[in-house]
């Protein structure tokens, strides 16, 4: 059952896939949150400097060492960045975009100067070729696995584990670092520890996906799932739900099209937010149109409540309470009236005798909650 598991590459390349998104997203929401999801692009480029740096010193490509390097360069890549706009010179922004092209260019030197006969690709750095993850190896007992699948599967377990571990602390250096900072939490201590998942997180992901489908799931689905909920834990959870399904339709789209995987896999992760933006319950734009609509239509009602209540009992009533009056009294044209009064009515708001427009009790509670609010 497991050699038919692992022999599949359809099946292998579709979870090493989830486990980039899921790994990437865990991170990547509390990044998000914080406002400083671009980091990941950074920490993206800059690992190139990290992994070509610890090649020079142990001769290792692959490996926990190699992990750590480019770990600790995407530390480095955030301290810069946050030396830098410590001047007070440059924005954050554009601290980011001083010190990652740097990082990445002397990686691409060293890597010219000192490695040109050795495997390290800045093309697959980048881009990666998860459609070939099933054929790199390791023998696991009696099984041969591939190597992403146990990295990222780490790397998954490591980043759910710190999450889980540092819950609370994480939730309140996100939303409020200076009570965190007050109750001696050392936000800037857990954010250095995220920001070196992060980067173990992109280097572990390299050589599968690349750095640019990386990013992809570091940003696009906790945006997503921010779309759909505010609860931080249902964040986690949607983003890497989003994270699967981005993996399995863009491996089968892919297929069918004959195109790029891992472009496929980061277009469905947009297609998804782009989904959740228009449908989202909450904040999607058909979910808002409706509530506004809704809105809308009660204070229609309410203000055809407040009108017939402030002519009720008097004189004019058999004049100003029909509806065709409405059209000079409340600017409504006379189609608007129409189904304004025909809403009342099914509501049970108003009652029509004739041509005049009467209030029920519930209408004239309706007018007297407006015009009396502490009554």
């Amino acid at each position: 059952m497991l050699a038919d598991i692992f022999n599949s590459p359809a099946l292998m390349i579709m979870l090493v896939g989830a486990l980039v998104g899921t790994a990437s997203s865990l991170v990547g929401t509390l990044l998000v949150l914080r406002g400083t999801s671009m980091l990941s692009d950074a920490i993206g480029h800059s690992i190139v400097f990290g992994i070509v740096v610890v090649w020079l010193l142990t001769q290792q490509q692959s490996g926990p060492v190699q992990i750590v390097g480019a770990a600790l360069t995407g530390v480095l890549t955030v301290f810069l960045t946050e030396l830098l706009v410590s001047t007070r010179r440059v924005k954050k922004d554009a601290a980011i975009g001083l010190v990652f092209p740097v990082l990445f260019s002397l990686g691409v030197l060293l890597l010219n100067l000192y490695a040109r006969d050795v495997h390290i690709d800045t093309h697959t750095v980048l881009l990666g070729e998860i459609g070939f993850v099933w054929l790199d190896t390791v023998t696991l007992g009696e099984y041969r696995v591939p190597q992403s699948l146990l990295t990222m599967g780490a790397m998954t377990l490591l980043n759910l584990a710190f999450i889980t571990l540092f819950y609370k602390e994480l939730k309140l250096a996100t939303f409020d670092e200076a009570l965190a900072k007050a109750l001696g939490l050392a936000p800037g201590l857990l954010f250095y520890a995220l920001l070196l998942l992060t980067s173990g997180t992109a280097v572990a992901a390299f050589d599968a996906v690349g750095a640019v489908l990386f990013v992809a799931f570091v940003i696009v689905p906790p945006s997503t799932a921010y779309l759909l909920t505010d609860r931080l834990w249902l964040i986690f959870v949607l983003g890497a739900l989003v994270s699967v399904i981005a993996s399995v339709s863009g491996y089968y789209l892919a297929v069918a099209w004959d195109v790029s995987i891992g472009g496929m896999m980061a277009v469905m992760t947009g297609v998804l937010l782009v989904l959740a933006f228009l449908l989202g319950p909450r904040y999607g734009l058909i979910a808002q149109w409706l509530r506004r609509r809704g809105q809308r239509r009660l204070n229609e009602v309410r203000t055809l409540a407040v009108h017939l209540y402030n002519h009720e009992d008097e004189p004019q009533q058999a004049v100003e309470n029909v509806t065709h009056a409405l059209r000079e009294h409340l600017m409504w044209d006379a189609a608007r009236a129409r189904r304004v009064v025909e809403r009342s009515c099914r509501d049970r708001l108003i009652q029509c005798h004739g041509e005049v427009l009467e209030l029920t009790e519930s209408g004239r509670a309706l007018a007297r909650e407006i015009l009396e609010p502490t009554r």
